[in-house]
């Protein structure tokens, strides 16, 4: 499973989402938005994104924090 989480700094939902993720052993990719690459990246993509974090799972956008535990909750995690 290849897990991004677009993330920012002094972000709570970030954090616990990270956490979440830390917790059941799931490795994932953090990409803070402050390094201008991922910004554009994830401007480019997805120009209606505007909360942190925005979380893919197998290049599927599954929105935030909650999106991350729908998901998880339907694999089974």
């Amino acid at each position: 499973m290849n897990i991004v989480i677009y993330t920012k700094t002094n972000c709570p939902n970030c954090v616990t989402a990270k956490r979440l993720l830390d917790s059941k052993g799931i490795g994932f990719e953090d990409r803070d938005i402050e390094v201008p690459l991922w910004f554009e990246t994830l401007n480019m993509l997805y120009p209606e994104a505007r909360q942190m974090p925005q979380i893919f799972i197998n290049n599927q956008r599954v929105g935030g924090l909650a999106g991350l535990q729908n998901a998880l909750k339907e694999l089974g995690l």
